[in-house]
């Protein structure tokens, strides 16, 4: 597992830990990605949405220095050391997402020649909404739509923030979404497999939502924002941050678990 840690001084790194069971991590006592560059200086590294392809690892992390956030690259072949490919879609430079960049999630596979990344972007209005990106190289990118390709729904839970978390099968989308409160909760939607721009459902109602006091309580309250998703035998596992405080798991329904802390050692 790759997680986004802290300091005293409110500095993000991302941290690296190991588990047989999915459920009880060790931790490597130093951090494998720390702020270097000047997008990320003071701010830190956040946001970790990973894919293998081929041999490589792709971790998309947004680059905060506290003026900008943006989305960014870093590539390796174990996990631990990382090798930085800058900024993949610069703030205030979008066709729609006239702010900051962040939470790129990558299709492993190419579809019609290139591949493909679901992102957030601020559009005119503030909000952040989720938009689509392509590439012939995985390093430099372009918008693929003029607007969002799944834009934020007045009224629901996904009112303010649509923030994209992946799984393929079919192209399916989880995704976090907060509402007029800042209240996030969790969502999905379908895209046609062949044409990542074409949305073929969503889902009206939340899936998953802060219920635990963990999740109502912290340093930002009322958030459960998933980054991970894991297929374990005959049950899906996701992994999320509870109110930027804590790191936890959730089992699907059919297996009678969720919304646990994840211990560690």
């Amino acid at each position: 597992m790759l997680y986004r840690a802290q300091d005293k001084d409110g500095t993000s790194r991302l941290g690296y830990a190991t588990s047989s069971d999915g459920l009880h991590f060790s931790r490597r006592r130093e951090p494998v990605l720390a702020p270097q560059a000047d997008y990320e200086k003071n701010g830190g590294v956040e946001d970790p949405r990973l894919v293998r392809i081929g041999d490589t690892y792709y971790l998309t992390y947004t680059g905060y220095n506290k003026h900008d956030a943006q989305l960014c690259l870093a590539t390796s072949r174990d996990l631990i050391h990382w090798k930085r490919q800058g900024i993949l879609l610069p703030a205030y430079q979008g066709r729609w997402n006239v702010g900051w960049t962040k939470s790129g999630a990558i299709i492993s596979q190419k579809i019609n020649n290139k591949y493909w990344m679901y992102y957030l972007g601020t559009a005119a209005d503030k909000t952040d909404q989720m938009g689509i990106a392509r590439s012939t190289d995985l390093l430099h990118w372009t918008d693929a739509l003029s607007k969002p390709v799944l834009p934020r729904r007045v009224g629901r839970f996904d009112s303010r923030v649509v923030e994209p978390v992946i799984n393929e099968d079919g192209i399916l989308l989880v995704y976090n979404g907060a509402d007029d409160r800042l209240v996030y909760r969790t969502g999905w939607a379908l895209f046609d497999k062949m044409d990542p721009t074409k949305l073929l459902a969503r889902s009206d109602e939340p899936i998953f939502v802060p219920q635990q006091s963990w999740e109502k309580t912290g340093q930002v309250p009322n958030v459960i924002f998933v980054e991970g998703m894991v297929r374990e035998r005959k049950r899906w596992l996701f992994y999320y941050g509870g109110a930027d405080k804590y790191i936890g798991v959730a089992a699907s329904v059919d297996e009678h678990e969720s919304g646990r802390k994840l211990p560690s050692r």
